[in-house]
């Protein structure tokens, strides 16, 4: 009869089996990937395998991905094996010819950019020159309202100036009646 063991001991042995399974299928997810010609990656092995980081760089682990890596490395490329390699002057004709494209491409956006300004300029020139003509009817308005309502006030002012200068003759007029009937009346009945 085996001895009762304690849940601890039934928690530890649990972890250990969970950590069986989970390297033993990282190291199967290795194998599939290098046998597939994918690249083996520590990253691209976690996320395969669903695990997390940490364990693609444990102990036992990490050596079998570096292994395979390295493999990977010595082996050429599943393109050259299946004859879809580009030849040197290929590469070459095509890398002129994407200069050849850049260059043209710059130049067309030199153009449209230079066009897309001069365009811009025009607009704000139109904006600003019917601000200004806005502007200038404005003040030719009130101009004129000025120079009208500067003339009414100079035809009340001449019409003051006359009715005061009439105002003060009348006032001239009653001092000197009125001094006149002072005396006549100072000089009593004669």
């Amino acid at each position: 009869m085996s001895a009762k063991r304690k849940p601890s001991e039934v928690l530890a042995e649990s972890r250990r089996r969970d950590s069986r399974a989970k390297r033993e299928k990282v190291l199967a997810v290795v194998d599939e990937m290098a046998a597939r010609g994918d690249a083996v990656t520590f990253a691209a092995v976690a996320k395969t395998a669903r695990v997390s980081n940490w364990l693609v760089y444990a102990e036992g682990v990490r050596e079998h991905i570096e292994a395979a890596r390295k493999k990977q490395a010595g082996q050429p490329r599943r393109e050259a094996q299946a004859g879809l390699s580009s030849s040197t002057a290929s590469l070459q004709t095509d890398l002129e010819l994407s200069k050849q494209q850049i260059t043209a491409l710059r130049t067309e956006r030199d153009q449209l950019k230079a066009a897309l300004q001069r365009q811009l300029g025009q607009q704000l020139d139109q904006v600003g020159a019917a601000d200004l003509v806005a502007r200038v009817d404005e003040l030719t308005r009130q101009h004129e309202e000025l120079t009208a309502e500067r003339d009414t006030l100079r035809r009340e002012k001449k019409e003051l100036e006359e009715r005061l200068a009439e105002t003060e003759e009348d006032l001239a007029a009653a001092r000197s009646s009125l001094r006149r009937m002072i005396r006549a009346e100072n000089a009593g009945p004669a």
